[in-house]
């Protein structure tokens, strides 16, 4: 990975901390807004990593000179993130079962919106690098 792409990625690293700290530091005051920081920290992670890759494939696509190729990254990108976490997802509801944490889930939703947001302004600043997008 050069120079170029850790500046890319790095407002995804400091959200990453950031929710890692809390899930960590923040426990007992998570628990007691009936929050499951371990939902919360396993949930961070996943999303974050299917992020990570997600982006690492646009950015891998954005460097092709072939335009069907970078839409093929952006169809690829979109559908490994989205399986991953969907699969996380049923792994956790079917082994939790009535025991569901709805709020980590709501603030899981939340930090996939937000990881999208920060993936997608990555993009765009890599491609107005680029001489010719």
């Amino acid at each position: 990975m050069n120079r170029s792409n850790l500046t890319l990625i790095r407002p995804l690293i400091l959200v990453f901390v950031f929710m890692t700290a809390l899930a960590v530091a923040g426990r007992a005051w998570l628990l007691s807004q009936g929050i499951d920081p371990a939902v919360l920290l396993i949930g961070n992670i996943v999303i974050f990593a299917a992020t990570l890759i997600s982006l690492l494939v646009l950015l891998k696509g954005e460097r092709t000179t072939n335009p069907q190729s970078f839409v093929r990254s952006m169809y690829g990108s979109f559908l490994i993130r989205f399986f991953l976490i969907l699969i996380a997802a049923f792994i956790y509801i079917m082994t939790a079962k009535k025991d569901v944490n709805k709020p980590a889930l709501v603030i899981c939703g939340g930090l996939y919106i937000l990881y999208a947001g920060l993936e997608i302004s990555a993009l765009l600043r890599s491609l107005k690098r680029k001489k010719n997008a």
